[in-house]
């Protein structure tokens, strides 16, 4: 019996384009367009852009002016859980930020980075407020969940959010003796 080279390099050719195509097209439209539509329907959502990884879902969007970052985050995951699974969510915030804003959060990221470490969470609108005069102008807010802390900055149209992830205390069985 004698093998045909062309009949077997096109089958799989042809193979290859079916299956890779199936899984594009069940990816992008089962997948990616439901979740995007998900979270261009947030309110303040003004543009969004997807990308759904094996172990991630990335989302990269702009925020209009008062959308909660919060609010965001909790219902990209609480509308998409069928979608998002058991990948973790990451969020960036693409809005264009200033140079004014970009300094003025260095400057206060050590004390708020402090209040992180020690756990101390309810320092961190005190802290953002005290340094809040060296910038006027500037409107601040925070907000938190179970997972993270969630911190706004703002002075007329440019902003910079940032998302800062809380690590819960691991609770283990303790052995007496």
């Amino acid at each position: 019996m004698k093998l045909r080279l062309l009949p077997i390099v096109v089958s799989v050719a042809v193979s290859s384009v079916v299956l890779f195509g199936g899984w594009f097209g069940y990816h992008s439209f089962a997948m990616e367009n439901p979740m995007k539509a998900i979270v261009e329907q947030i309110p303040g959502v003004s543009d969004a852009q997807m990308q759904l990884k094996r172990d991630e879902v990335q989302v990269s969007l702009r925020l209009g002016s008062g959308a909660s970052l919060r609010e965001v985050y909790q219902t990209i995951e609480t509308k998409g859980a069928s979608i998002i699974g058991d990948r973790k969510v990451n969020v960036e915030v693409t809005n264009e930020t200033s140079p004014e804003i970009d300094r003025w959060w260095s400057s206060a990221l050590f004390d708020v980075a402090q209040a992180m470490e020690t756990k101390q969470y309810a320092d961190i609108p005190k802290v953002l407020e005290q340094h809040k005069s060296s910038l006027p102008g500037l409107t601040v807010l925070t907000e938190m969940d179970d997972d993270n802390v969630y911190v706004q900055l703002s002075d007329g149209e440019k902003s910079k959010y940032v998302i800062l992830p809380r690590v819960a205390p691991k609770l283990g069985v303790f052995v007496n003796g």
